[in-house]
């Protein structure tokens, strides 16, 4: 039959046609048996502390890998049997796959192609969910982890560029960043490393035992990381305080020989009794902080202990807490419905890569690399970009960032914060694979997540203080009718891109507004009341505050 269709349509046929589909084994219910795949691996890293699960709040910056791309580039898609190893042991969904795959690509009618394409996206998507269920097991292939990292599941369905381009990005995670490709963020889940995320479209049937257990174990988890990271911020302050001491004392301590009295040294320059005056200051903070970092430490060992008891406690009532694979199942299905909202009504839901769609070069792909470079860019842009206030201090918390293997024109917030822990916690946001430009992506995701933090934080308030409260009474006063996060957004993405070049896009009320709670650096604002009257006077406004803040 392939002699007779397009050369390129025989070509892709090739490879499927010699597919044969192998019977897996199932248990008497009909349904497939996990159970095994979990047990060893789960029990083993069940004591792990997995990437991200205590946030540094010491970290300044967001460390860009020196390496962007692989070195030697891989050859993962030149394996001709490929497309035979992802299929490989997947039962009925692997059957539907193929079927309608082959029926896709043999397609000449618009309209059959259009059915077919949308027949194809719900039967990966529960091939998809069936070769997750594996991810910790050692029976996992490549061909099946490079499938749920990049959508692939024919290499023929798109060309040798993009096979090369793909074939260049860095395959094992060299940071300590919390970014994450899907099948990697499938497995922390299932290991219990990362908690899953919160959703209200996937439900238990009962509120069971399992259930209880698990939400009782979460909540304190969620206690113990809080008192950690805030133990952890007390030492990194109080380290801080001790290195400026010593700066100072080094200082003060520096003298110069006075060449005509021998023996004798210079006296003490203004700059060294200014910073005598200080020292007194820095000890008490420096008592201040260490008190408070007894504290802490009290609070750690007691949650710890909580922690420990708790697990004591539903290990000696029979619950398994090692691996919750209806959580991982759900979360899942959460991650299904980040695509969708990446992708947006009107987007390309198409879940499997090909040539059709995909354009650009290596530099337009989320890769872990390519997310570091744009989202360090933006913090020197936004300079309180990843920072979230805890009752008098703000800590500088980098979101997790979920790369979802989709088409999109953006990325969008998950979750602020984990319910359990609103102090430390890191938010989750989630950013499409392939998207139309990176940078943007990007920018838009950390708009939603500084709209949402806030609005959650200020809580019943959100429409009356803070960042929030000041955009949503202006919108007010202006009786404006859209959708107010959406406003915000777009605001936030000219506050980026024009409003720091000095481009004057928002209304005068709005950048006051963004002025004051998404603050540019000092170095940008003074090269922009240079630039403009409108600035200078919001410079003077900053001064003005920061007197009557000092009475």
């Amino acid at each position: 039959m392939s002699d007779q269709l397009d050369p390129e349509i025989a070509g892709l046929l090739e490879g499927l046609e010699e597919y044969t589909p192998k019977e897996t084994s199932r248990p008497s219910d009909g349904r497939p048996d996990f159970s095994s795949l979990f047990r060893d691996e789960a029990s083993a890293a069940a004591d792990e502390t997995g990437p991200g699960a205590v946030t540094d709040l010491t970290k300044k910056n967001i460390e860009v890998p020196a390496r962007m791309e692989e070195e030697k580039p891989a050859s993962w898609f030149a394996d001709p049997e490929f497309y035979k190893k992802t299929l490989a042991g997947e039962g009925d969904e692997a059957q539907r796959v193929h079927t309608v795959l082959t029926k896709f690509i043999q397609a000449t009618d618009p309209q059959d192609r259009t059915m077919y394409r949308q027949n194809l996206t719900a039967a990966y998507w529960n091939l998809a969910s069936k070769v997750a269920q594996k991810l910790i097991s050692p029976q996992m292939s490549q061909a099946k982890q490079l499938m749920l990292r990049f959508g692939v599941l024919h290499p023929n369905l798109f060309t040798s560029e993009i096979r090369d381009i793909l074939h260049r990005v860095v395959f094992k995670k060299t940071t300590d960043e919390p970014f994450f490709y899907l099948d990697e963020w499938l497995r922390e889940v299932a290991l219990g490393r990362i908690g899953p995320s919160t959703s209200d479209d996937v439900k238990y049937e009962k509120r069971d035992d399992r259930s209880r257990f698990s939400a009782i174990l979460a909540k304190s988890q969620g206690k113990r990381e809080n008192a950690e990271g805030v133990m952890r911020a007390k030492a990194g302050e109080r380290r801080s305080l001790e290195t400026l001491l010593r700066e100072r004392v080094e200082a003060i301590c520096s003298h110069s020989p006075i060449p005509e009295f021998q023996g004798v040294d210079t006296l003490y320059a203004d700059g060294q009794k200014k910073f005598m005056s200080e020292l007194s200051d820095i000890l008490k903070r420096m008592l201040a902080a260490d008190k408070e970092l007894q504290q802490t430490l009290r609070d750690c060992q007691n949650a710890s202990d909580e922690l420990v008891s708790m697990k004591e406690k539903l290990d000696a009532m029979g619950a398994d807490t090692r691996v919750d694979l209806a959580a991982f199942q759900q979360e899942f299905g959460t991650v299904k419905n980040m695509a969708k909202i990446c992708v947006g009504r009107q987007g390309n839901h198409f879940p499997i890569l090909a040539k059709e769609y995909f354009h650009g070069g290596l530099q337009d792909v989320a890769t872990r690399e390519n997310l570091a470079k744009w989202m360090a860019w933006l913090e020197t842009v936004d300079i309180e970009a990843y920072y979230r206030p805890y009752k008098t201090t703000m800590n500088r918390i980098v979101p997790y960032v979920i790369i979802v293997p989709c088409y999109g024109d953006a990325g969008f917030c998950w979750e602020p914060f984990d319910i359990h822990n609103r102090a430390t916690s890191r938010g989750r946001i989630a950013v499409p694979l392939y998207p139309k430009n990176l940078q943007m992506a990007i920018v838009y995701a950390i708009a939603d997540l500084r709209w949402t933090t806030a609005k959650e934080k200020s809580s019943y308030l959100w429409m009356e203080e803070g960042l929030t409260g000041n955009y949503y009474q202006n919108c007010l006063s202006k009786k404006f009718k859209g959708d107010v996060k959406e406003a915000f957004v777009s605001d936030y993405v000219a506050w980026i891109f024009k409003e720091s070049q000095g481009i004057q896009k928002l209304d005068r009320d709005i950048r006051s507004i963004f002025w004051r709670y998404i603050p540019f650096s000092q170095e940008t604002k003074d090269r922009l009341k240079l630039r403009s009257p409108v600035y200078n006077e919001l410079c003077q406004k900053d001064s003005n505050r920061a007197v009557s803040q000092g009475y």
